[in-house]
């Protein structure tokens, strides 16, 4: 079903959520949240049009139940729906329902999402498409004992992956044969236990890779363009951290051919809407297909910062059955975007969410940044849910201005009351190996990890310190004006309106 949409009902949480909307509102659409309690007065339920409470406490009890969403659509007439990332955004019996009901999904086929959602399947496909793969078994691996016997014909280093996977769950490095069955165990552990689903397989691990992602687009109509690259090579337990677009390692030849493969695998499975194929490339170009994530990716401001077009947009003109308004010749980009993912998390303590109430919130602006957020002052960063607090971008004409503007608005941001990663991001857009553009996917092991933690936890301590001094020197300077009958000469206005007349905020 297509046609003209009118009311949205984003089944998503927090800031992407408030992005899907944002857009909808731009093009008049009406907009509806849905929300599980701990959310009931988050941002995106007060943002929308209307809102409809799902119950329950963790997603498997509000967020995934394709009947509460599917009822809430109904209830306010909702004829599209935008599923965001995570949650329900590539499941397929989702897309199939809401077809059964009449309901529009702003997204891929199922049919695309069930030959992109298994890894090994979706190996086979892109084989059978003559698109390159990473080295590897050519399926699930029955058992320990098998995986060695594949792992010596591949070669180590190996890298034991969830079939059903993503995220960077249910995956593990195998140097040696000797390490296999305890990664293999853990490795089926964890897939188990995220997805429901404990096979695995083997591929190959590249000498120093490299993590680039192409975006696509493709409408009902058969046309399929890409719109260049993101580099996501800085990751923590292979989940990434810090995005930027066009990537530096990336020549025009390397674009132009990671392109088209990335086309070539869209249409392989008859794809529609905006996805990303993932690459892996290694020290000499070579790149490999890795996954297609069937959705709209966390990172996809980068793309719009560079291409100046909306994807939430194309989104929806594409599941109301519109034609692309542009071919691949038409397409280019300008100046470099760079993207950090603000966290509540302890850099020093492993990555270890660090879950709490934001006391106090200031957030970066000025020229060319951008800040995709769900929170506010007040805000309570749950462990029920991913700890993420913003997506910070920024644009520039070129890769050191851009690098110079992030760096600028992390030292701006200020998140009182939980611990974050800003400081760590900062170290890590200042290293020389993130500047040159000279790193990979070890890139936080090897530069960042042996460097000394940061701890930014008392980091406001310091400014109220700062604040007092400030305080009094002015105090001080006040006394000895009184005795020269100097009056406020030696006091400026504005540092006695920051200290007292802005009631003390920091």
């Amino acid at each position: 079903m297509s046609g003209p949409i009118q009311k949205v009902l984003v089944a998503n949480r927090g800031e992407i959520a408030l992005r899907v909307m944002r857009t909808c509102r731009e093009m008049g659409l009406g907009t509806v949240a849905v929300f599980s309690e701990p959310d009931r007065t988050a941002l995106h339920v007060r943002y929308a049009d209307e809102a409809i409470a799902l119950g329950g406490e963790t997603s498997a009890e509000s967020y995934l139940v394709i009947d509460k969403i599917i009822a809430a659509a109904q209830k306010t007439g909702a004829d599209a729906i935008h599923p965001g990332y995570g949650f329900l955004s590539e499941n397929p019996d989702f897309a199939r329902q809401l077809e059964t009901h009449g309901i529009i999904l702003i997204g891929p086929r199922p049919e695309a999402m069930e030959a992109m959602g298994h890894k090994t399947k979706a190996r086979a496909v892109m084989i059978a498409a003559g698109v390159p793969v990473v080295p590897g078994s050519e399926g699930p691996i029955e058992g320990p004992d098998e995986a060695v016997i594949e792992a010596e014909n591949i070669g180590f280093p190996i890298m034991v992956k969830a079939a059903a996977g993503g995220g960077g769950k249910g995956m593990r490095r195998v140097a040696e044969s000797s390490a296999l069955h305890a990664a293999f165990a853990a490795a089926q552990s964890e897939a188990r236990n995220s997805f429901g689903d404990d096979r695995v397989y083997l591929e190959r691990f590249l000498d120093r890779p490299r993590h680039i992602e192409v975006q696509v687009l493709a409408d009902t109509h058969g046309n399929c363009v890409h719109l260049f690259e993101r580099e996501c090579s800085i990751q923590r337990r292979h989940q990434k951290i810090i995005e930027e677009a066009p990537s530096a390692f990336v020549d025009d030849a390397m674009r132009e051919a990671m392109g088209a493969v990335a086309v070539q695998a869209a249409q392989a499975v008859g794809y529609v809407g905006a996805g990303t194929v993932e690459f892996l490339a290694d020290a000499q170009r070579n790149f490999f297909f890795l996954e297609m994530n069937t959705r709209l990716q966390v990172e996809h401001p980068v793309t719009e910062w560079i291409t100046g077009l909306d994807l939430v947009e194309w989104q929806i003109r594409v599941a109301q059955g519109e034609v692309l308004g542009f071919k691949q010749e038409d397409l280019s980009f300008e100046g470099h975007s760079v993207e950090a993912r603000v966290y509540a998390e302890d850099p020093a303590a492993g990555f270890m969410p660090a879950p709490g109430t934001i006391e106090h919130l200031h957030v970066p602006s000025g020229p060319y940044v951008r800040d995709d957020s769900g929170v506010s002052a007040g805000s309570e960063v749950t462990p029920l849910y991913d700890p993420m607090i913003s997506k910070l971008s920024v644009w520039g004409r070129d890769r050191a201005t851009a690098i110079a503007r992030l760096d600028r608005a992390l030292a701006e941001y200020k998140v009182v009351g939980l611990t974050t990663n800003i400081s760590f991001l900062r170290r890590a857009v200042m290293t020389e190996e993130f500047r040159s553009g000279d790193f990979d996917t070890g890139f936080v092991g090897d530069v960042i990890e042996g460097a000394a933690p940061v701890d930014d936890r008392y980091e406001h301590l310091a400014v109220w310190a700062a604040v007092a001094d400030a305080f009094l020197r002015d105090q001080k300077l006040e006394t000895q004006g009184a005795q020269s009958q100097a009056g406020d000469a030696g006091v400026s206005a504005w540092r006695r309106y920051a200290l007292v007349g802005s009631g003390g905020h920091s």
